[in-house]
């Protein structure tokens, strides 16, 4: 459903509510923008009516929000269906495959972005994955897969993406709240997030004198595929929604809506920073 005829049938809904939903209307908020948004895709599910991944919600708001988007993913029938959706909202999308632990096809996946679009003005880091449990069950192997795709596939495409920027442009790397304190269950993913916080104030220092942005974006426990496959492996995961202060796990799209922020000229004094997420849950 379009974004206007929703707030016409929902008009008893809160604008608030809407835009938890997806269903807001634009703000033209990245208008002429061209951004790349790496982990575009969503993870195929059987369950109805499943909730978008972060990625894919980020760049469906940045298509609705104005932005010509590039959609890349290890998952290349994923990134084409977030193209078609981003498509939907009458802007320029495309996809790219590319697996972010290669560093040739970092490199690669950036170069592409940029010509298909005409440029890159964004770039939004949104890849994760969580191998091993606890030190005991942690090889080197699951560390090293995980570090390269969690945090070294950052380093890599922002080396790759600075000469091409624009000037004024923003980075948007996404962590999680395992960054900021251990909840996993992951020595490699809770280890990797955290680190992703020193790499995006160096990126921050490095891109100032051209007024390139960066930020850390951290979600907390949001609603997505991939959380509820991680809730369905641990228990614990999904009893943490109780300790939330707001009572509720959120939405991909309210990470989507922090991302657009940080990515719009509304944030063009903020870089080095770590935007939370969360629902006030590590508060």
């Amino acid at each position: 459903m379009h974004a206007l005829q929703a707030l016409s049938l929902g008009s008893s809904c809160t604008m608030s509510e809407l835009e938890a939903q997806g269903q807001a209307p634009a703000r033209h908020r990245l208008t002429d923008r061209r951004v790349l948004v790496v982990g575009a895709g969503t993870r195929a599910t059987a369950e109805p009516d499943a909730p978008p991944g972060n990625g894919r919600a980020i760049a469906l708001l940045a298509a609705r929000e104005g932005a010509a988007v590039a959609c890349a993913d290890v998952d290349g029938e994923a990134a084409a269906a977030t193209v078609a959706l981003a498509e939907g909202e009458g802007t320029k999308a495309v996809a790219i495959t590319a697996d972010v632990a290669d560093a040739e096809q970092c490199a690669r996946m950036v170069e592409r972005a940029r010509a298909a679009l005409g440029g890159l003005d964004g770039v939004v880091l949104n890849v994760g994955i969580g191998l091993g449990a606890g030190l005991a069950g942690t090889d080197v192997e699951d560390w090293d897969r995980a570090l390269a795709v969690n945090l070294r596939a950052h380093f890599l495409v922002c080396k790759a993406a600075f000469p091409l920027l624009s000037d004024g442009a923003a980075v948007v790397l996404v962590g999680s709240a395992a960054g900021l304190r251990a909840g996993s269950g992951s020595p490699s993913y809770d280890s990797s997030k955290a680190a992703l916080l020193g790499l995006c104030r160096h990126v921050a220092r490095e891109g100032a004198a051209r007024a390139i942005r960066a930020n850390t974006l951290v979600p907390g426990l949001i609603d997505t595929p991939m959380g509820r496959a991680a809730s369905a492996r641990n228990p614990a995961r999904a009893r943490g929604a109780a300790r939330v202060p707001l009572g509720r796990q959120g939405s991909p799209w309210e990470v989507a809506y922090a991302a657009v922020f940080l990515l719009s000229g509304e944030a063009s004094y903020i870089s080095g920073q770590a935007l939370v997420v969360d629902g006030g849950l590590t508060a």
